[in-house]
């Protein structure tokens, strides 16, 4: 008699393939497709670096968001804590840190559009004022813009979990907690470029 047929139906069955989970492959497709964006306009920043015929430039108007990037950042562990508080079901602790995630994300936009004023106001510098104004505000639109979709997605959560229905639903929050995880590491790449290299 051969392996074959001495296998039982439950090892057989065990031993087939499995497709891969669908959100996280259309998670992954996304950060992929988002990445090569980021990375045009990155390249596309650095490219126009310097070439501005007239003012202002970036370092006379920068300065480190620090604050800004500490709240980013920090956001990123407590999304983190959210997501392991409901997978083990501590409903109060998930909401809790689902909460403070949105305020940290929601005071790193505050810094952005007090600086974007700031730049406006004090150094009339938009998106047509030069090369630099263009590239700059693209940049750093374009992060900002996925920092709200991410704020978006995530206060979605906190409602559902303050109704009482986000049991269950560790699995999905687990992919938006990536997708966040995914913006905090484009701001690291768009803080170097932008406020360390690009000065």
């Amino acid at each position: 008699m051969s392996n074959l047929a001495m296998t039982s139906p439950l090892a057989l069955e065990q031993a087939q393939w499995k497709l891969p989970d669908r959100g996280r492959v259309g998670l992954v497709c996304l950060i992929v497709t988002e990445s090569t964006l980021f990375t045009i306009f990155v390249v596309a920043y650095l490219f126009y670096t310097g070439k501005s015929l007239n003012g202002p430039n970036p370092l006379q108007v920068l300065e480190l968001p620090v604050w800004a990037t500490i709240c980013l950042l920090s956001s990123s562990a407590t999304v983190a804590l959210a997501e392991k508080a409901l997978k083990l079901e501590a409903m109060a602790t998930f909401k809790l840190w689902t909460g403070v995630t949105i305020v940290l994300g929601l005071e790193f936009l505050r810094q952005t559009a007090l600086e974007w004023r700031h730049l406006m106001i004090d150094w009339h510098l938009n998106i047509g004022t030069n090369l630099f104004g263009t590239s700059f505000y693209s940049l750093v639109g374009l992060h900002a813009s996925h920092v709200i979709m991410g704020l978006t997605l995530l206060s979605v959560t906190l409602v559902l979990g303050l109704f009482g229905k986000m049991d269950g639903e560790a699995r999905r929050f687990r992919l938006l907690a990536w997708y966040w995880h995914f913006v905090d590491a484009v701001w690291i790449a768009v803080f170097t470029v932008v406020y360390v290299v690009g000065r």
